[in-house]
């Protein structure tokens, strides 16, 4: 079976992605069989606040500290939307035999409808996932990561999961939750961490995305645990997708083989169309 579509990849145009070359990406597309991708480059617009002493384990060349001042706020630069479609559609003409969909990760959308709606708007884009990278800290915002430093890592998850829900009922501008487990990804940057004491969390959230009838991404970076497919699936979940979040080419479709053979043992199919979602048998 060939691999399924990366649907979360980014290049050059994606802010924090220093290594990210867009056409390498495709090259590397082409040398392992993946018969499409998409680039899903950040549109960001939450500042937030890092911590000092995060920012401190951080190398200067690291696009946070690049864009961070000297109180620690972290201003993502705009995305060149109209050099990102150009640069979409010389990767098709150079490589026509991979599908290449253009797209976004949408990062806090419910925070930022007009703005988003403002890129939309100029032009066309295949694929678009919702994100939530940062959360409410007193009067700011901030990720993660950030946050365990000063506050109770539980509550940290507990919090993002409620957020999640909260995102996925107050817009519908995107087709496909990005990593839902975010907060546990940046717990553990080396092995999975059990999802188990906030299944009550994510079930909640997974509850809403299922209603709301869009699409879990099944994340690689950090493999997604298989338990939180479960819970997906029992939730009425009827569709998923797969994403490495290769920000260079040399992770693309990373953990792809063992996240199909996952989808599969829990009743998802490649649909008819294999550039599509894959969906409950």
């Amino acid at each position: 079976m060939p691999l399924p579509l990366d649907s979360h990849v980014h290049s050059e145009w994606s802010w924090d992605a220093r290594l990210g070359d867009m056409e390498a990406t495709c090259a590397r597309a082409v040398s392992i069989g993946l018969p499409s991708l998409a680039f899903t480059e950040h549109l960001d617009h939450t500042v937030w606040t890092a911590l000092p002493e995060r920012l401190a384990e951080l190398p200067e060349e690291h696009p946070v500290v690049a864009h961070a001042d000297d109180d620690g706020v972290v201003t993502p630069p705009a995305l060149d939307a109209a050099g990102y479609l150009e640069a979409i559609e010389r990767c098709r003409d150079r490589f026509p035999e991979l599908r290449i969909l253009s797209g976004l990760e949408l990062g806090e959308p419910h925070r930022h409808g007009a703005a988003i709606a403002d890129v939309l708007g100029s032009g066309t884009f295949d694929r678009l996932l919702g994100s939530l990278h940062c959360i409410a800290d007193g009067d700011t915002f901030t990720e993660p990561d950030h946050l365990y430093q000063r506050r109770d890592p539980d509550e940290v998850v507990r919090s993002y999961l409620v957020e999640v829900a909260d995102m996925v009922e107050r817009t519908d501008s995107f087709a496909v939750l990005a990593h839902i487990d975010y907060p546990l990804r940046a717990l553990s940057l080396t092995s999975p961490c059990d999802p188990a004491p906030f299944e009550d969390e994510f079930r909640h959230a997974l509850r809403a995305l299922a209603l709301s009838g869009r699409a879990l991404e099944i994340n690689t970076r950090i493999p997604l645990q298989p338990a939180i497919l479960g819970w997906w699936r029992d939730e009425g979940g009827e569709s998923v997708t797969f994403g490495s979040d290769a920000h260079q080419p040399a992770a693309l479709a990373r953990g792809f083989a063992e996240a199909a053979a996952m989808a599969e043992a829990h009743g998802f199919r490649p649909s008819a169309d294999p550039h599509g979602f894959w969906a409950r048998a």
